[in-house]
């Protein structure tokens, strides 16, 4: 259809970005608009942040500097004199003193060329300023223009919207609240600071926060009345009522005009439907239609507009008007249209909704209506019944169609519905070897999860962190390996030969686009399968919002398939269907499941209504999936679960087959193999080592794997005492093969053992690994982190699991990738070299084994007590003697040791050394106790060069030496009772 060429409007232009509009000072009206309740205030907002200009602050060079004065130079003066004296003085010539007439001339001369040169420098500053000043005022120039062109954009008028055929009815919030009403003064996002209090920088600041011929914008709410001269006030409606038309499409604005024949134009207009927003159009003594929304009135100067109108418009000439909101009256140059020009407009706008409307009137479509029409035997490997065009069903094919498609619409156009139905009408045509599905909605919708219940489905994927991405890359290509190796193994081209026994793969996205704009990397697996994905039955279908500048054309030229719903662009629509048919369906109600179709095979696009599923029938395709075949294979898995008891079947399965010595430890995820399987560790493997934070389930994990041992288990704790007879009785006496030692936190052993301790501690720990694989033990290791010679052995570990750690830092530090470190990981969940996995829960053991060293009491004969001085050991002498011992100092030792009596000789390592004879009769023929506090002159005192065993600082602890025997660990008591 030719497009009615519009006649030129009269010269009603705004005045020029360069002039300057009338202004009067603001007034308040009464009279007429007192009876609006709250009249909304003027729209004056200053421009989006989106806009493309600059909003910065200029700043205006400072002013220069008066010429600075110089003084009178008294050096430069007295200098020639000081000279001429002091040339006399010495030369003793009077003629020398006329050297001194030299000072002042000096001085003068001095004066007047500091002045000079002052001058000269104000004349630069001056003209530095002023170009500076120039440049200001040209880059305001710019930035005014820019933002006069934002806002002339942000709010057109009818003019501009006839202009540009694409704003035509483009939805916009800003512009289906708001009315242009002209153009004149706005506040400008502009400033100017610096500068002096001349009156040309004030002016420049001034003028920066002020906006000539920009859009005058009022709320579109009540109404506006326009008054003045009846041709002028009648030409300045006519262009308020034909910018709402061109705005605002049919279904959501609708028309209504008086009887007069002033506005005959209007009944041209495609706008007659019922829509929330009613637009009325009254002359003088006309009243408001009772349902309108929005009054356009023209009214007598002398007389009251309608209660409805919050804003009034005189008009005083064809380039004049003053728009009053009840707030604020501003001048403004109104736009203007006659009769002619509106009824050409009109008929472009019948023309476009024509366009839209389409031949037929369509009504809701059920889509088990559409597939109770399907006949038996339907052609083409994945036909679908979901469409219909003017009753007629329009089966669509992925594969003949395809081999993959890309749906496109914008929020609330019906995209997630459509996709389901088409998912429904596939199930319900096909088993489950034909076809099976992988739904993806990465905006954390809901639509496909009442889909997650029906036999084809072989997965529901609602979220996608940085984690849940790289599973979709692993398992989507693990998948086309697959598919790969299973033509290859029978020679077959594609999944067409029946002699291949594949169900074809259909992988439904939602939101594309935001899916890429999250997860860019996704584009490379899905272009992938896009080129490949006929050969081997692996289809597409992309949901988006738009596609232009968003779909690669790498990936869309492999979708031929096109199905577009409502699209905001046109531009958008063009890229889906190749023409502008998707922009211009219908809003609401209307337009809910229609939908533009183009095939590869279509020479034009066709318009089709979607039918629309219900939950009697996703019933019935559930019923009947279970019956037309097996249950398809995973394709994709979720994460791990949090939580995996030891009885769970997953972790038994193939048990019949497996050895003992396989000790189950959790389930891992090997999304590139797109399965989930039991790990475990063998006996054979030697050592483990777990490393991981508090409550990471580090003991647990050692729990599980000890408990299974055929050979039972050996605890070594972290206890200072405990742990270190248990670690050097492992080491003395290697427990039987099939046993699992566990050294549980053993970063906190090796930290509370005193130095000399821990370095004896790491050599048996590392015997005691080196000696694993020959003695057939399991050595299991946890720890918190690894340091210092701690790292060393854990490098000997054959292998190790990794939980959760404090930080990214101490994470890679005990061996994990760093893309693996994960905050939030739950207790058990941590990487087996490398692998993901999930330890199993199993109670923890219960402390047991420990046994606290035998009380000491004086015995019958001598004994040698080392101790040092103090508190304690006064009260222990106290106690030893109130059981009947004598206790004496080592230096008062000479006579005693042969009547058989309880002795005790006591005193501090030095007072010992110097009763050296004395300590030697002790070491060979007594007992020699030693208390732990002393420990470090230990060795000196006994001649032993081996480290006796530790004791916890917090008891009363000491060593007891016999006959040359080890040294044994005995506990000190306060008070005692004398028991033989």
């Amino acid at each position: 259809m030719s497009r009615p060429k519009i006649p030129p409007r009269r010269s009603t232009d705004p005045l020029p970005s360069t002039g300057r509009p009338l202004r009067r000072p603001p007034v308040r009206l009464g009279g007429w608009n007192e009876g609006v309740r709250n009249p909304p205030p003027a729209v004056d907002n200053p421009p989006a942040p989106d806009l493309r200009y600059d909003a910065g602050e200029l700043v205006l060079p400072a002013p220069p500097a008066p010429a600075r004065r110089s003084g009178i130079p008294v050096l430069a003066a007295l200098a020639p004199i000081a000279g001429a004296v002091m040339i006399w003085v010495v030369t003793g010539h009077v003629l020398a003193l006329w050297l001194a007439a030299l000072g002042p001339v000096i001085a003068v001369a001095s004066l007047l060329d500091s002045r000079r040169a002052a001058r000269r420098e104000h004349r630069r500053a001056a003209a530095t300023s002023a170009a500076a000043r120039r440049a200001v005022r040209e880059r305001l120039r710019e930035r005014h223009d820019a933002e006069r062109r934002a806002m002339r954009q942000r709010h057109p008028d009818a003019r501009a919207l006839l202009d540009d055929d694409a704003e035509i009815w483009r939805r916009s919030v800003v512009r289906d609240n708001s009315l242009v009403v002209g153009r004149g003064e706005r506040a400008s996002g502009q400033r100017v600071t610096g500068g002096g209090d001349d009156p040309e920088d004030a002016a420049l600041r001034a003028d920066a926060g002020r906006l000539t011929d920009a859009p005058v914008v009022v709320p579109l709410e009540g109404g506006v009345a326009v008054s003045g001269p009846r041709m002028l006030a009648a030409a300045a409606i006519r262009a308020l009522a034909l910018q709402l038309v061109l705005g605002i499409e049919p279904g959501r604005l609708r028309v209504v005009s008086g009887p007069g024949a002033e506005h005959v134009w209007a009944q041209q207009l495609p706008h007659v439907r019922d829509a929330p927003t009613v637009m009325c159009l009254l002359e003088p003594g006309d009243v408001a239609h009772p349902s309108a929304t929005f009054v356009l009135a023209r009214v007598d100067e002398s007389a009251p507009p309608p209660p409805e109108c919050t804003v009034r418009m005189t008009v005083t000439s064809p380039t004049g008007a003053i728009v009053d909101d009840g707030i604020a009256r501003r001048d403004v140059a109104p736009e203007m249209f006659d009769p002619r020009q509106c009824a050409a407009a009109a008929s472009i706008l019948a023309a476009r909704a024509a366009r839209m409307r389409g031949d037929d009137e369509e009504t809701v479509v059920s889509l088990g209506d559409l597939l109770a029409s399907q006949p038996a035997g339907d052609a083409g490997p994945l036909t679908a019944r979901f469409a219909a065009a003017a009753g007629v069903v329009v089966p669509i094919d992925l594969v003949d169609d395809g081999p993959h498609a890309v749906v496109a619409g914008m929020t609330g156009s019906g995209k997630s519905e459509l996709l389901v139905s088409w998912v429904l009408a596939l199930c319900a045509s096909h088993s489950t070897e034909q076809v099976v599905f992988l739904l993806a909605d990465f905006k954390g919708g809901t639509a496909f999860d009442a889909l997650a219940r029906i036999p084809h489905v072989t997965g529901v994927i609602t979220d996608l962190d940085g984690d849940g991405a790289e599973r979709a890359l692993q398992s989507l290509r693990a998948e086309i390996r697959m598919r790969e190796r299973a033509l290859t193994a029978i020679g077959a081209r594609d999944v067409a030969d029946p002699r291949v026994r594949l169900p074809r793969l259909v992988i439904v996205v939602d939101e594309f686009a935001a899916l890429l704009g999250e997860h860019p990397e996704l584009h490379t697996v899905f272009t992938d399968v896009a080129a490949r994905g006929r050969a081997l039955g692996m289809h597409l279908v992309l949901g988006t919002q738009r596609i232009a500048g968003v779909v690669r054309d790498a990936l869309l030229a492999n979708c031929p398939l096109r199905v577009s719903l409502r699209v905001a662009d046109r531009g958008d629509s063009r890229a889906v269907v190749g023409t502008e048919d998707a922009a211009l369906l219908p809003g609401g109600r209307d337009g809910a499941g229609v939908a533009i179709v183009r095939r590869a095979s279509d020479a034009e696009p066709q318009r089709v209504r979607i039918g629309l599923s219900d939950d009697g029938l996703l019933d019935r395709v559930c019923a009947r999936g279970a019956e037309t075949g097996p249950a398809p294979r995973p394709i994709w898995h979720p994460t791990l679960p949090e939580r995996i008891d030891i009885s769970d079947p997953r972790l038994s399965a193939g048990e019949a087959g497996r050895l003992a010595s396989d000790l189950t430890l959790g389930l891992a995820d090997l999304p590139a193999e797109q399965d989930q399987r039991r790990v475990g560790v063998l006996v054979a493997d030697r050592s483990l080592l777990v490393v991981g934070r508090a409550g990471s389930g580090r003991s647990c994990a050692a729990a599980l794997i000890a408990a299974q041992a055929p050979g039972g288990s050996v605890w070594i704790p972290a206890d200072l005492e405990h742990g270190w007879d248990q670690l050097v009785g492992c080491a003395e006496r290697p427990p039987a093969a099939g046993t699992a030692i566990v050294l549980d936190d053993v970063d906190t052993l090796l930290a509370r053992l005193p130095a000399d301790h821990a370095a004896a501690a790491i050599s048996l720990l590392e015997a005691i690994v080196r000696d694993a694989g020959h003695g057939g033990y399991l050595v299991i290791l946890t720890a918190r982190r690894l340091s210092g010679p701690l790292a060393r052995v854990a490098e000997t570990v054959a292998r190790r699991l990794v939980l959760a750690t404090p930080g990214r830092a101490e994470h890679i530090a005990a061996g994990g990738a760093a893309s693996g470190f994960d905050p939030s990981a739950p207790p058990g969940r941590g990487t087996l070299d490398g692998v993901v996995v999930q330890t199993a829960i199993v109670p923890l053991p219960g402390e047991s084994g420990r046994v606290e060293p035998d009380l000491w009491r004086p015995p019958r004969g001598l004994t040698g007590v080392v101790i040092a001085p103090g508190p304690r050991a006064r009260s222990l002498f106290s106690a030893w003697q109130a059981g009947g011992a004598t206790v004496r100092m080592v230096d008062e030792a000479d006579d005693v040791g042969g009547d058989g009596s309880r002795t005790v000789l006591v005193g501090d390592p030095e007072l010992w050394q110097r009763n050296w004879r004395t300590l030697t009769r002790i070491r060979l023929e007594h007992d020699l106790l030693i208390d732990a506090a002393c420990g470090t002159a230990y060795r000196t005192l006994t001649g032993d060069r081996d480290l006796p065993p530790p004791c916890d600082s917090r008891g009363a602890r000491a060593w007891l030496v016999r006959g040359g025997a080890a040294p044994r660990r005995v506990c000190l008591a306060a008070q005692q009772s004398d028991r033989d």
